[in-house]
């Protein structure tokens, strides 16, 4: 297939450009920048230089162009979110930029179109010890200061679902985590002791970008039209357990203990690290996508240098 991958040079998309030529596809990549452009010729892929959220500008870049499929992978998260405002910019991307997204795929002819979306979209909440499942409800409305981040999780499946004439489907994506900018950035907080391990902490449910990127082709060329899918790897972990984890892998002296309570200043970094429990299944993707993760845990991950 030819390609449109939207956040090309993003965490996820310089990773799943890769594995997209690797699988026999072409990529027709939208990146905003000329050094982003450069960087997507030199992999291999034609760039489109364009800003998804000007919606003139993208459809004028891609006129002429041709396509079979769209992945939307563009966010604007950098690092580990402390406060709800630094998830705005992506809560836009999510749902006007898949707005602009889904004209641009009728414009080049696609008729496939795969999202990325979030674990998290199944609530910042305790889940308990059960797996939780696609069968879950999902981004619900009523959770306060989270309620804009769930419109927009919301906004992205029911556009990309209820298109006429689009194979919709959707990727609820563990926390990533690999040899990339986002841990290399937390590994380095840990050797400054500027990440510490809350007490009590909550459980997340991780996925290497390898193992994203290869579900995400796996998806794209085996994907049931209308599903949204669980990415993650076969071990949720508790948060202080992966900053320990991380800490251990740059080589970083033992992290501080902080009581959990101490991050509530910080509303968002303290429902992810302290508030949230959750156990994420993937067993639909591996049945349906024939797709496994090549690192089934952080243990094996966490093993790159840095």
């Amino acid at each position: 297939m030819n390609v449109l991958l939207a956040g090309a040079t993003g965490t996820l998309g310089s990773v799943l450009v890769r594995h997209l030529l690797a699988a026999g596809h072409s990529v027709l990549g939208i990146t905003r920048s000329g050094g982003g452009a450069r960087r997507l010729a030199e992999a291999g892929a034609v760039p489109v230089v364009a800003d998804m959220m000007d919606r003139e500008a993208l459809l004028a870049a891609l006129d002429g162009r041709q396509a079979d499929a769209v992945v939307h992978e563009a966010t604007a998260i950098t690092g580990l979110p402390l406060f709800h405002r630094a998830l705005y910019a992506t809560d836009a991307l999510r749902d006007r930029g898949t707005a602009h997204l889904l004209e641009a795929a009728k414009l080049v002819g696609a008729h496939r179109f795969v999202t990325q979306s979030f674990f998290l979209g199944y609530g910042y909440r305790d889940h308990g010890e059960a797996p939780v499942t696609e069968e879950r409800p999902f981004a619900e409305p009523g959770q306060g200061a989270f309620d804009p981040h769930m419109r927009s999780m919301r906004a992205n499946e029911e556009q990309v679902f209820g298109a006429p004439g689009i194979e919709g489907i959707s990727l609820r994506y563990g926390m990533f985590y690999g040899p990339e900018a986002s841990t290399r950035k937390l590994m380095d907080m840990t050797r400054k002791r500027m990440l510490p391990v809350p007490d009590p902490a909550g459980t997340v449910s991780l996925i290497h970008i390898e193992d994203a990127a290869s579900a995400t082709v796996a998806a794209l060329e085996r994907g049931v039209a209308g599903r949204p899918y669980n990415v993650a790897d076969d071990h949720p972990v508790r948060f202080d357990d992966y900053v320990r984890a991380l800490a251990a892998a740059a080589g970083a002296p033992a992290p501080l203990r902080l009581p959990s309570a101490l991050l509530r200043p910080m509303p968002y970094m303290y429902a992810l690290m302290v508030g949230t429990r959750i156990r994420l299944s993937s067993e639909r993707a591996k049945r349906e996508l024939g797709w496994a993760p090549a690192y089934p845990s952080y243990r094996e991950g966490l093993t790159f240098s840095t």
